[in-house]
Parts: C-alpha cells; structure tokens; sequence
C-alpha cells in the first residue's frame, strides 16, 4: 500500500534581507515530506498603498516566495487577516509571487468562487485537497462576487450580562459561524471530498496571544468541516499554540502558533509606540514592556502525517522551539526545550477541558486516535 507524507505548518512571513535564513534549522526536515503546507501572514509585494482598516499592515519582499519554496513547502494559505493590508494590488501581486515560485496558493483569489477553490495535489497516488477560510476579517478583506479577498467563514459574537440586575457587572461571551458561510464551507468539503481521497481544512480563527481560550464558534466549524468529510484541521492566528481534539477519529489542530514569522517590529519599527499595540499587549498577562513577543508565542508544532488513500495512518507532532532571531528549531526527545513545548501543549487541552490525545513516541508527540 502507498504511503505518503504531509508536513503542515503554522504562520510564516519572514521580513530580513536574507529571507532563506528564516528556515536554516526545520528547512531540511520540511523536505523530506512529499507535501508541504503552511499559512502566509504577509502581502508580497513592493506596491500599494496599507488600507487605513488595517491594524498592522504586514508586506515582505516578493522573493520570500522563492524562499518559502526551497525550505519545502508546496501548498501557502493566503487567507489571513492581511491579505489585503496593500489593498487589491498587493494581494494579486502576492498570488503572482507564489505561482512564480512554483506554490500553489489557497483561500484568496480575484472573486470569491477562486477564493472558495481547492488546491489539490497528487503524490504517490494519494490526492490531498486543501481549503483555507478566514474568520479574522478587517472590513472588506472577504472575497465576493466581483471583488478579490480571502475566503471568509465569519463568526458572530454575542455578549450576555451574566447579572441583569447589575450595570457594569462582567458578560459572558457567546459565538457562533455565520450560517451561509458555515453551509458554503461545508458545501466546499463536500465538493473537494469527491474529487480527492483526503481533505485539509486550514482556518485563520481564534482569540489571539490568549493562553488556552478557544472561542465556541471554532468547534462548531470544525466539527462541521469533519462531518463533511475533511480528515484534519489546522488552525492559524492565535500566534500561540492552541488545544489539539480528536472528533470522530480526525485531528483537530485549533493552531499551530507562529512557525516562521518575524517579529512584528519588523513590519512596523514604531509599532511599540502605537496605541492599538498597547491595547494587544494586555491580552497576554505575561507579555510586559520589556518583551516584544510574549514568551507563549515561542512554543510551535510542526504536524507530520502519514496518508495513505484510505486512510490517515499517523499524526505526529515535533515540537518547534522559536529562537531570538524568530527563527524555528527541532528540539530534540528529552531536552529542556522539547519538555517545555510538551507541558506546554498540555496545559492548552486541559485548560479547555479537553483530553490529551497523544504520546511521546520515537522522539514525537503523536496522536492516538
């Protein structure tokens, strides 16, 4: 029976003169796997203009493509919470990028058909089909009919006074998935499910810089993408590592954390300075003026699976240790640093009251289904 293997990835955007830097240490590991996938946080791009609803305005060079290629990787989501900081042009420049670079790109497009489009990729005759969604959406950067953007799967937030009797008194938070994109999603998984043997769902979503928290909408969503027949989750944004869950016998990873992505300074060299940072620092208890990055973001996974056409045989987690120049490294089995990365991830699934589902095997964390 032919097996194959797939690597997947949290967020990447390297933003240095030497972009190939970014993967010294996990490129080779990456490449030994028949298919590669990971999130783009930044535009591509030496145009436009930064969209004023943009928070932070992320745009790389355009031969980061180049370099996200030669570390490994074959497959970029695109369908993050930037994709149109540099407005139209921007977006379609980083597409052209990607493509130039020999990757195929999911989750954005010039309309929202394109956007809402798998990516499906052959290997050793196992079809694997990839959909990418954004939850995390500034005005305007969701594909429509006539108007480019990412593929949106929104959510709703509802917040209840926990004491109706008491003004000012603490809420509890609500969330749910936006019905039509929440069918159109699933229509989507239905769709790539019949033209390939494995579907992978890549959502931008979740509470950033958080420790733990999952909001309600992402279980909603993925426990949906399952029953429409995808076989793995992966989540991206939170810049943290988040709870992992099986459901139904397929792995839902609520995020991969930061995999090779710059600091932010690196985009915005004043952003210390700027009230909307100061307002983002607050999120994270352990994040205080002296840090750039709360200490949380520099735990990541790197997710190693092993298909067959009928089946997903193995999920194995490598913990990814990031270092002071924001770049990620392989601890290995029984270092401080992997230890570390280990309590970590199991601190996110008891936190929200979820089982651990995996185990320490052959210098990986992997998953019992």
């Amino acid at each position: 029976m032919q097996r194959i293997s797939l690597a997947l990835a949290g967020d990447v955007g390297p933003c240095r003169a030497d972009v190939s830097s970014m993967f010294r240490y996990v490129g080779a590991t990456v490449r030994q796997s028949d298919v590669a996938f990971c999130q783009l946080e930044p535009v591509l791009t030496r145009r436009g203009e930064a969209m004023p609803q943009a928070r932070l305005a992320m745009r790389s060079a355009p031969e980061t493509a180049g370099a996200i290629r030669r570390a490994g990787f074959h497959v970029v989501s695109f369908a993050s919470n930037h994709c149109l900081d540099y407005g139209q042009t921007g977006l379609l420049d980083t597409i052209e990028a990607l493509s130039l670079a020999d990757l195929k790109v999911v989750g954005v497009g010039p309309n929202l058909a394109i956007a809402r489009r798998p990516v499906i990729v052959t290997a050793g005759g196992v079809r694997i089909a990839f959909l990418a969604y954004c939850t995390i959406l500034p005005m305007n950067y969701w594909a429509e009919e006539k108007r480019a953007g990412c593929a949106p799967l929104r959510a709703w937030s509802l917040h209840e006074q926990i004491e109706h009797d008491q003004p000012g008194t603490p809420a509890r938070t609500h969330s749910f998935a936006h019905r039509e994109d929440l069918e159109s999603m699933k229509a989507d998984v239905a769709a790539a499910r019949a033209q390939a043997d494995h579907v992978v769902v890549s959502i931008h979503w979740g509470v950033h810089f958080v420790p733990g928290e999952l909001a309600q909408y992402q279980r909603e969503m993925a426990y949906a993408a399952i029953d429409a027949g995808a076989s793995i989750i992966i989540g991206h944004h939170p810049h943290v590592l988040k709870a992992i869950e099986v459901y139904r016998g397929r792995a839902i990873l609520y995020s991969l954390g930061n995999f090779a992505l710059d600091a932010p300074t690196a985009f915005a060299s004043d952003l210390r300075s700027s009230k909307g940072f100061k307002e983002i620092q607050k999120l994270a208890k352990n994040w205080d003026e002296r840090n750039l990055l709360p200490p949380d973001t520099l735990h990541s996974l790197l997710v190693r699976c092993r298909l067959t056409k009928d089946a997903v045989e193995t999920v194995e987690l490598l913990p990814v240790r990031i270092n002071a120049d924001c770049e990620p490294t392989l601890p290995v089995l029984g270092t401080p640093e992997f230890d570390t990365i280990a309590r970590y991830l199991d601190f996110t699934c008891t936190s929200q009251a979820l089982p651990i589902p995996y185990k320490e095997v052959e210098g990986s964390l992997r998953i019992e289904f």
